[in-house]
C-alpha cells in the first residue's frame, strides 16, 4: 500500500498532471465564488475537455475543480451571505455576521484551514476504508438511509434558535416543497399545477440562494451603509488569527470533518445534509451555543470542517462500488468511463495508485487553494467597505445568473425571486429558515428511501439493529434539546 501511496503522489506531482489541477484549481475558483453554479455544473461543463487525457490527469482536473469550488464557495457566504453553492449554506449563518463586525479576513483564513483539514480528515478516513469498506457499505440498505435522513431532521430542534414549532412548520414547508414533481412511485405530477417546469420539482440551488441572498441584497439595497460596520482592512491580518482559530477549536473541526466523511460515504444524501448535521452537533455540545448564528468562530468551522471532507467519503461507495455518494462524484463516475477503469475491487487492487492519486488531489489542492486566496483576501474583504446600494445590483446580477445557470430555466429566476421574498418575511419576523431547507433536502430522500424499506421490508425494517441504534440516538438528540430549552425557560423566569 505504501507503494501504491508513492506512485500516485509521483504520478500527480508529474508536469502534466500538477498543471492540468492549477487550471482546475483555478476554474474552481471562479465557479465556486460566482453563486449558483457549484462543482457538478462545473464538472459537467469540464467533462469534453478529459477526452484524450490520462487516468490520472483526468482526475487530477476534475477532482481539484471540485474540492477548490466546494471551498471557495464560502468566500461569497462570508462576504454577502449569498453562498456560492449549496454546500455553503450553513456558512452564511456565522460567516457572514463575521464579515459584518469587520472579521471577513478571520472568517476567510477560518474557513480556509478547517477545509483543509476536513480534507486531511476525509482523505485519510478513505485510506483506513479501503481494506474494511465493503461489509461497512453493505451493512447499510435503505432502512439505515431512511434513519440517517430522519436524524439530520431531529437536528431541527438544535437550530431552531430556541422557536422549536417554528422550526417544526418550517421543516413541514420544506418537506412539501420536496413533494413537487413526479411521485417516484407512480410518475403522477403532484402540485405542478399543470407546469411542465415543475415536473423536475423544485431545485435547490435558486431555493438556497433567494433564501439567503434576498433578505442580505434588499438589506443592501435599503441601507446607506456597507457590509461591514467596521474597517475590515485593519482586519486583515485576521487571517492568522483564522488559522489559529481552527486549531484552537480542533475538536470541533474533528468532529465535523468526521461527521461530514461520514454522511458523504451514504450514498444520495450529500453535503446539503452534511454541513447542517455538523453545525447542530457543534451547537449542541458548544459551552456557548447562544452566540450561533450571530457570528461564533465555533459555528463557522463546524460549517466548514465537513465540506472537503464529504467530498473524501462520498468517493468511499463510488471507488469500492461504483455509486456515487453525490451529484458530483456521479459525473466524476462518467470520467472513469472516458478513461476506460471501471470502478469497484479493481481500484483496491490493480489501480490502487490511481485511487491513491485521487486521495492525493484532495489535499494538494486545498492548499493550492489556500496559497491562491490569501493574497486576494485583503481586496476581497474591502469589498465589504463598498457602499450598499452601489453592491446591490452587482449582486441581484449575480444571483439571477446563478439561478439561471443551475439548469438553464427562467423558472429557476422566478423560484429565487419567490424564495428571497420568503427569506425576507423570515428575517422580518423572526422565522428560521433553516429547517425549510433541511426539509426540502431530506424530504425526497426520507420519501424515496420509506417506500424502498417498505416493499423490501414491510415493518420489519423498524426492528433492524442499526436502526434501532439511530431510534436511539434520534430520542438522545430531542431529549436534550428539550432539556436544554427548559433550562433556559427557568433562567429567563428567575431573570
Amino acid at each position: 500500500m505504501l507503494e501504491a501511496a508513492l506512485s500516485g503522489l509521483l504520478q500527480v506531482v508529474s508536469p502534466s498532471a500538477f498543471g492540468l489541477m492549477l487550471i482546475g484549481s483555478l476554474i474552481g475558483l471562479v465557479v465556486g465564488i460566482l453563486p449558483g453554479l457549484g462543482g457538478p455544473v462545473a464538472l459537467a461543463l469540464m467533462l469534453p475537455f478529459t477526452f484524450g487525457m490520462t487516468p490520472i490527469e483526468t482526475f487530477c482536473f476534475l477532482l481539484s475543480t471540485l474540492v477548490v469550488t466546494t471551498t471557495a464557495g464560502g468566500i461569497t457566504s462570508i462576504l454577502f451571505g449569498i453562498p456560492g453553492e449549496a454546500t455553503a449554506a450553513a456558512i452564511v449563518l456565522d460567516g457572514h455576521p463575521m464579515a459584518k463586525r469587520g472579521e471577513a479576513g478571520r472568517a476567510i483564513g477560518a474557513m480556509l484551514m478547517a477545509s483543509l483539514l476536513g480534507a486531511l480528515i476525509g482523505a485519510l478516513l478513505l485510506v483506513a476504508a479501503i481494506p474494511v469498506i465493503r461489509p461497512v457499505v453493505l451493512a447499510f440498505g435503505p432502512p439505515e438511509f431512511l434513519m440517517l435522513a430522519l436524524v439530520g431532521l431531529t437536528f431541527i430542534a438544535i437550530l431552531s434558535d430556541g422557536a422549536m414549532l417554528k422550526g417544526l412548520i418550517m421543516a413541514c414547508a420544506g418537506i412539501m416543497i420536496a413533494l413537487v414533481g413526479l411521485d417516484p412511485q407512480t410518475a403522477i405530477p403532484r402540485y405542478t399545477f399543470g407546469k411542465l417546469e415543475m415536473w423536475d420539482g423544485i431545485g435547490i440551488v435558486p431555493l438556497v440562494i433567494g433564501l439567503f441572498g434576498g433578505p442580505q441584497i434588499l438589506e443592501l439595497m435599503l441601507s446607506k451603509n456597507s457590509v461591514a460596520t467596521s474597517n475590515p482592512s485593519k482586519k486583515v491580518q485576521g487571517i492568522w488569527q483564522g488559522f489559529v482559530d481552527a486549531f484552537v477549536h480542533w475538536k470541533v473541526v474533528l468532529q465535523s470533518g468526521l461527521i461530514g466523511a461520514g454522511v458523504g460515504v451514504v450514498p444520495g444524501v450529500g453535503g446539503s445534509v452534511a454541513q447542517f448535521i455538523a453545525y447542530g452537533h457543534a451547537k449542541q455540545n458548544s459551552r456557548k451555543p447562544e452566540e450561533f448564528g450571530k457570528g461564533s468562530i465555533e459555528g463557522l468551522l463546524a460549517s466548514s470542517g465537513n465540506n472537503n471532507a464529504k467530498d473524501g467519503g462520498a468517493l468511499i461507495p463510488m471507488i469500492s462500488f461504483g455509486l456515487p455518494g453525490s451529484v458530483s462524484t456521479a459525473v466524476i463516475l462518467t470520467a472513469f468511463l472516458i478513461v476506460g477503469i471501471d470502478p469497484g475491487p479493481a481500484m483496491l487492487t490493480e489501480h490502487l495508485d490511481v485511487t491513491f492519486s485521487m486521495i492525493w488531489v484532495t489535499i494538494i489542492a486545498t492548499i493550492i487553494v489556500m496559497i491562491i486566496t490569501i493574497p486576494l483576501i485583503a481586496p476581497l474583504s474591502r469589498v465589504t467597505l463598498v457602499n450598499g446600494p452601489l453592491l446591490a445590483p452587482f449582486l441581484l446580477t449575480l444571483v439571477v445568473l446563478g439561478a439561471y445557470a443551475s439548469r438553464n430555466s427562467l423558472f429557476d429566476v422566478w423560484v429565487m425571486l419567490a424564495a428571497a421574498a420568503v427569506g425576507v418575511i423570515c428575517q422580518r419576523f423572526r422565522w428560521p429558515v433553516v429547517p425549510l431547507l433541511l426539509g426540502v433536502v431530506l424530504g425526497a430522500a426520507c420519501e424515496r428511501y420509506f417506500f424502498l424499506s417498505q416493499a423490501l421490508f414491510g415493518w420489519g425494517w423498524m426492528t433492524r439493529p442499526i436502526v434501532m441504534g439511530f431510534w436511539a440516538l434520534m430520542l438522545f438528540i430531542l431529549l436534550r434539546a428539550l432539556l436544554r430549552a427548559w433550562r433556559s425557560f427557568r433562567l429567563r423566569e428567575r431573570i
